[in-house]
């Protein structure tokens, strides 16, 4: 029987109001922090030296995807927690690093994925991950070791890696393999995410991103032909490299298409897992407006968590080193955590 109603009512949790750290009081330091002037990388190195385990998960001849494990210092309860990155991002990249430290405080495993073509994948694959690429979620999921996940599986989505979360837990309901999720600055509306880059006072974001975007592509053992190379170089917009590149080497067509179709607001409706989304309502990327749309009051599965401020995965507030978000979405899966625990004493 499919489950209609969370464990527990998820617009009752309380959680802390954000509040930018000085002196990243806009939208766009907060964003920037991250890559311009060093952001959390302080934080981040802490995870070296920590153990560390790769897993490699076989998708098919040419492509393999590597994560690595990290486990607390003391063996807990927690489920494993699966980190997924954004757009041109890896499992090193200081989000998800950070990220994996204060889950790792609290007593979770952490398994930092790199998506198909990212990061350590890379090497291993002639493919690309994209913004609907749910699949190699799914083969995650299958191929997780039993022991691994005997306390369970939960999910941290950021930015793209939020979006194809979305889209994964929508296609497979109440048979996603998670008992929980949480997504950071997903671009759920993917058009309106590129028309938002393309505008005139993202250009600087907007020639960034793409020129990541299109050394990612380009990198070995890429099986691209030489027309889509030399697409992927003349590529002067998300856009275009979107409408040129992505869109018809996965069988969309045109970006528009591939926009449509990949887009997680379409899906949010499906989703049968507790899922924390957060967004921030002045982030430069992924204009808020789009998150006024759905009808959330009838999605009791899904929790909106909308700051004030916080930029693009940035949320560098006061009030300790973690940022805002990752905050946010521990006290979240203890929650469901503790939801399930009440549960199964009751029964």
């Amino acid at each position: 029987m499919v489950e209609r109603r969370p464990p527990f009512d998820l617009a009752a949790l309380q959680f802390p109001s954000f509040r930018a750290r000085l002196p990243w009081l806009t939208g766009d330091l907060q964003t920037i922090r991250n890559t311009a002037v060093g952001g959390v990388r302080p934080l981040a190195s802490e995870l070296d030296g920590l153990t560390a385990d790769k897993l490699t998960i076989d998708l098919s001849a040419d492509d393999k995807l590597v994560a690595t494990l990290n486990r607390p210092t003391s063996a807990t309860d927690r489920p494993l927690a699966i980190l997924i990155h954004g757009l041109t991002g890896c499992e090193d990249s200081p989000y998800i690093r950070v990220s994996a430290l204060g889950l790792l405080s609290q007593g979770y495993p952490v398994l930092r994925l790199n998506l198909r073509g990212a990061g350590l994948s890379q090497p291993l694959c002639r493919g690309l991950y994209h913004a609907g690429r749910t699949e190699d979620l799914a083969a995650v999921m299958t191929a997780l070791p039993d022991g691994m996940a005997r306390y369970g599986v939960v999910a941290v989505g950021y930015s793209l890696g939020g979006n194809t979360l979305l889209k994964y837990l929508g296609e497979r309901g109440a048979d996603a393999g998670l008992s929980a999720a949480v997504t950071v600055s997903a671009p759920i509306d993917l058009s309106a995410t590129e028309q938002c880059m393309a505008r005139r006072r993202n250009r600087p974001y907007h020639r960034y991103v793409l020129a990541r975007m299109q050394k990612e592509a380009l990198a070995p053992p890429s099986d691209l032909s030489d027309d889509q190379r030399a697409k992927i170089r003349r590529a002067s917009s998300v856009y275009e490299f979107d409408d040129w590149f992505v869109a018809p080497r996965n069988g969309f067509g045109t970006a528009d298409r591939y926009y449509e179709t990949c887009s997680s607001r379409a899906y949010l409706a499906g989703i049968r897992v507790p899922t924390l989304i957060i967004h921030g309502s002045d982030d430069p990327w992924i204009p808020a407006e789009m998150y006024r749309e759905p009808d959330w009051p009838n999605l009791p599965f899904l929790r909106l968590l909308m700051a004030s401020g916080g930029g693009h995965v940035g949320f560098h507030g006061a009030g300790g080193r973690m940022p805002w978000h990752d905050r946010c979405a521990q006290l979240f899966l203890d929650a469901v955590q503790s939801s399930k625990r009440a549960a199964s004493t009751a029964a």
